[in-house]
Parts: structure tokens; C-alpha cells; sequence
């Protein structure tokens, strides 16, 4: 949809049908007084009529038609384009808790989470920003923002798993911050778990709203399996499962403008991965397109001087 920037210049479109009203009284009061003076209309009728020339009417409609184009172009119409010129700072936000050493994805969770998160990298527009934040009891920067994106699949390959429990508020948190870090750009968090919250001074609700505050698309990733996981025993010798809490990660990508995907196997872990490229919704930015209407006019107004002055033109 097109908008103007300027828009009090349109109403000066409202001159052009009273110069053309104007223009046409004018000019007939004239030939009027000039038929009447010379005694033309007698002459006519002797003679019989003679067919008038439409062009000096076709060639004041060209100069109003320039004159149109030129009021439309200080008016300054913009239309909204993609936003390719600055890039998308993109984070992604890895749970590297003790559970994401599970093997059910081969050799295990986080490496299978590091290889699909490499397919992303590779497939993001080259002025684009990427960067990574890993979370297990804590949150820490694994590679910081950088549009060389070879550089970050190196820092992400380094990461090594963590024993520790899911402070999946700190993770999202930093990783907010991290996406803010450079200004006046579209913002994206890519948030993967395959756990429950349970550890952390910010919680996901709290982590929710920065991200709501600060315009920043979450987008989450539940890692999981169809069939249960054991990650170990109890004291009391009974099966410890690994738990994905779907309901808290469905919940962020849906207040913060994002999406949620469920992965069960390393299959469509690396499906989620290699579609969220297209799945960004890339800032769309009001972009100025007024010198196309003076360029219009420009060209208008050459026609206009050719078709008066050019070949067939009416003053000798």
C-alpha cells in the first residue's frame, strides 16, 4: 500500500480541473470575439465548416498531466519494500543442559542440534547477523553477532554439553540482549529445548515480555522423541525421562510474533532448521519513490515540447 509522506501537497490535484474549466472558458470566449470581429462565422457557413485542430487541446491536457505528476511527487510517495538493504540479527538460543546429551538423536541431541543449526547459518541472506547464546544453570555468549557466518558455525561446532539443569528465562534473556545489540535492524531469536525450566533468576514469562517489549520475534524448537527417553535413575532406582515442556515454548513464540516446531527425530530437527530462513519475517521499510513521478514528468513535458515544436508542429 502506497502512502505519502507529504500528503497536504495532493490537495493542490483539486487546481488542476479548475485550470482546465478556466483554460477552456478562456479560450472560447476568444474565439468567440475573434469570429465576431472578423466575421468568421459568415464565412464558415459560406464555405462550410472546417474541421479545428484537437491538438492545441491535447497538448495542454500533456502540460496538466505533468503538472499532476509533479504535485504527486512532492507529496513524497513511499511503498513499502523488503527490508534487504540492513540484514536480520539473528541469535540462536541452545539448550546445552545435561538432557541434550540423550542419544536418541545420533551421536546425541546436541550434536544433532549443532549440525541442523549449521543448515540455518549457511542459508541466511549475506548481510545478515548471526550470532549464538547457550544456556544449562546459566546463560553464556557462544559467538557473539557477526555477519561472517563461517566464523559462528566454528564457535557453535566448539560447544561442548554441560551437566547442569535448564535456565531457559536466562538463556532467552541474553539472547534478547544479544539480538538488541546493534540498533535499527530486524531481530530474531531462535530458541531450542528439549527440557522444563527449572533453574535460572528469570523466568520464561519474564524473558517473554523483554522480548515483547523490545519487537523481537522468537521463534522455538522443542527437541524431543515419539517414545520415551531415559536419561538415568533415581536414588530409588526409577527411570528419569527427559522432559519437553511444549506448552511454555508455544507460549513465546505466540506472544513474541514467532512460531513453534515440534522435532522428534534428528530427520525433522534438520527439516525446522533448513525451512526458518523463509519462515523470518523479514522488516518491510517505507521507501521513497517520488523521483519516479519527476522523471515521469520530466519526460511528459519533452513529449509536450516535441508534439508542439517538433515535426507538424503548429508555429512555423
Amino acid at each position: 500500500m502506497t502512502a505519502f509522506l507529504d500528503p497536504q501537497y495532493l490537495l493542490l490535484l483539486l487546481l488542476i480541473p479548475v485550470v482546465y474549466l478556466l483554460h477552456w472558458y478562456v479560450t472560447g470566449r476568444k474565439k468567440a470575439q475573434a469570429m465576431e470581429f472578423s466575421h468568421v462565422a459568415f464565412l464558415r457557413s459560406a464555405m462550410g465548416e472546417v474541421k479545428v485542430s484537437r491538438r492545441p487541446r491535447y497538448l495542454f491536457l500533456l502540460s496538466l498531466f505533468a503538472l499532476a505528476l509533479m504535485v504527486v511527487g512532492f507529496a513524497n510517495p513511499m511503498v513499502p519494500l523488503e527490508q534487504t538493504k540492513e540484514g536480520v540479527n539473528v541469535v540462536l538460543v541452545m539448550d546445552i543442559s545435561g538432557s541434550m546429551q540423550a542419544t536418541d538423536y545420533p551421536p546425541n541431541r546436541l550434536d544433532a542440534a549443532k549440525r541442523s543449526a549449521g543448515v540455518l547459518l549457511r542459508s541466511l541472506d549475506p548481510l545478515d547477523l548471526a550470532g549464538v547464546v547457550t544456556f544449562e544453570s546459566g546463560a553464556t555468549t557462544a559467538a557473539y553477532l557477526s555477519p561472517d557466518k563461517g566464523r559462528v558455525i566454528e564457535k557453535l561446532n566448539a560447544i561442548a554439553p554441560k551437566e547442569g539443569q535448564t535456565a531457559l528465562g536466562d538463556g532467552l534473556l541474553l539472547g534478547i540482549d544479544m539480538a538488541s545489540s546493534i540498533p535499527n535492524r530486524q531481530k530474531v531469536v531462535i530458541l531450542l529445548s528439549d527440557g522444563v525450566a527449572n533453574a535460572g533468576v528469570v523466568s520464561p514469562n519474564e524473558a517473554t515480555a523483554y522480548a515483547k517489549e523490545n519487537k523481537i520475534q522468537v521463534y522455538t524448537i522443542g527437541l524431543g522423541s515419539e517414545s520415551p527417553v531415559v536419561l538415568g535413575y533415581d536414588w530409588f532406582g526409577n527411570a528419569v525421562n527427559a522432559e519437553l515442556d511444549e506448552a511454555t515454548l508455544s507460549k513465546v513464540a505466540s506472544e513474541t510474533g514467532g512460531k513453534y516446531f515440534k522435532s522428534v527425530d534428528d530427520r525433522t530437527l534438520r527439516e525446522i532448521y533448513s525451512g526458518l530462513n523463509r519462515e523470518i519475517v523479514r522488516e518491510k521499510e517505507e521507501t521513497p519513490i517520488g523521483w519516479v513521478f519527476f522523471l515521469c514528468a520530466f519526460f511528459v513535458l519533452l513529449a509536450e515540447i516535441y508534439f508542439r515544436y517538433g515535426r507538424g508542429r503548429i508555429i512555423p
